[in-house]
């Protein structure tokens, strides 16, 4: 059997998210890995089927409570990602606060330091033009480069070399059907 690197990716996804059903099942705690597989396993089953973003994103905080994982684990994941394929193709779903709020000092919290962080430091900027010429709405993640986007999504740039969006890491943009957007690019590291 050959299977593609998504493919295996997934599999993987949802071997660990069996996992922690069995622990489940007998009354044991998940640790982060193992919690995190079963959400992601969920949000992916989930965009599968068909259900709307906002959908998946608020079913998957409840499918871990807090009560369910070992101490820190709350504070040790404070967000997660995963790639979705949906019936309109593949979206970065992103959900903050996946298993509650954690505590600000507990082990594992994450603290912003103050201050403004500058993204993709010294790289070329450019600006480019997305045209949606499918007949659905069209999102772009902020990892993907402009050159492997979905193809009903047409990329104007006058630029040289290959770009993705100039967005913070997990976000992604909305291009509805037959709308063009003009969006702020980055060269990508080593991208000539």
């Amino acid at each position: 059997m050959h299977l593609t690197p998504r493919e295996q990716e997934r599999l993987l996804l949802a071997s660990g998210a069996e996992l922690a059903r069995r622990r489940l099942a007998r009354g044991a705690r998940l640790a982060a890995p193992d919690a995190v597989a079963l959400v992601c396993d969920e949000i992916c089953e989930l965009a599968w089927d068909g259900v709307s973003l906002a959908d998946v994103v608020a079913r998957a905080r409840e499918v871990v409570r807090p009560e369910q994982l070992v101490d820190g684990v709350a504070s040790a994941v404070p967000a997660l990602q995963v790639e979705a394929l949906f019936p309109h193709g593949s979206v970065l779903v992103h959900v903050d606060a996946p298993f509650g709020p954690a505590s600000a000092d507990g082990p594992g919290a994450v603290r912003a330091a103050g201050g403004e962080i500058e993204l993709a430091p010294g790289r070329e900027r450019a600006t480019a033009v997305l045209h949606n010429t499918g007949p659905l709405p069209i999102w772009v993640s902020s990892h993907v480069p402009l050159d492997r986007l979905n193809p009903a999504l047409q990329v104007r740039i006058t630029a040289a070399g290959r770009y993705r969006l100039d967005v913070p890491a997990g976000t992604a943009l909305r291009v509805d059907a037959g709308a063009e957007r003009e969006v702020a690019v980055v060269r990508l590291r080593g991208g000539s």
